[in-house]
């Protein structure tokens, strides 16, 4: 079983981190309660240098923020789009992005769902159980408008509907009880300014 997968494919290894985030700068990443995350993204109707550029950045800020995964959304940018750098259960490295994702719908019969820890990096510093399908098809485009399949199972699975929701106006939360919801907030509010502070630190040590 090949060890790395890039954009869907297995190669013989991939540069950590990606080399795409050497192209990048930093971004903002917004938070919740952001009207940009609560309303469905807009389709990506141009490919080129100018998506390729905000692709790299999406990496960079990704990994200094020590997300497996993230929306344009998510950078204050109103595309379907997102990228990810995540392992599955199995350890197998998934690398790539997605243009225009959509989700297949799984036939409940045959779908096992897992309520596992979840956070997010638009909701610094919470972590809470969330339940999603152990597998996940999501088809869109690459950043050439080439057709893409990315399948996923686990925790990789996880991170292609946890990503998709980004695209189509949800977070996380908006799966969570009324109780639940609070308690992820009020994480939020204690943890946040250490997420930060963390944020920041690795932002000098992947920038310098």
């Amino acid at each position: 079983m090949p060890r790395v997968f890039v954009q869907g494919s297995p190669v013989d290894s991939y540069p950590r981190p990606a080399p795409e985030a050497g192209r990048g700068v930093v971004r903002r990443v917004t938070e919740v309660g952001e009207e940009v995350l609560h309303r469905p993204c807009r389709d990506v109707t141009e490919f080129g240098p100018d998506l390729a550029a905000l692709i790299d950045d999406m990496f960079l800020t990704m990994y200094v923020a020590d997300g497996a995964g993230l929306a344009a959304n998510q950078v204050g940018v109103d595309l379907r789009l997102f990228v990810y750098d995540c392992p599955d259960d199995d350890y197998v490295r998934h690398v790539g992005h997605i243009v225009n994702p959509v989700l297949d719908p799984l036939d409940p019969a045959g779908r096992r769902l897992l309520d596992e820890g979840e956070g997010c990096l638009s909701v610094p510093g919470a972590v809470m159980d969330v339940p999603r399908p152990d597998r996940a098809v999501v088809r869109g485009l690459d950043k050439d408008g080439t057709a893409l399949v990315i399948e996923g199972t686990g925790y990789f699975a996880r991170c292609l509907a946890h990503e998709t929701d980004h695209v189509n106006g949800q977070v996380y939360l908006d799966r969570l009880s009324k109780r639940d919801r609070k308690e992820a907030l009020r994480q939020v509010a204690d943890r946040r300014d250490e997420v930060f502070a963390r944020r920041a630190a690795k932002t000098k040590a992947l920038t310098a």
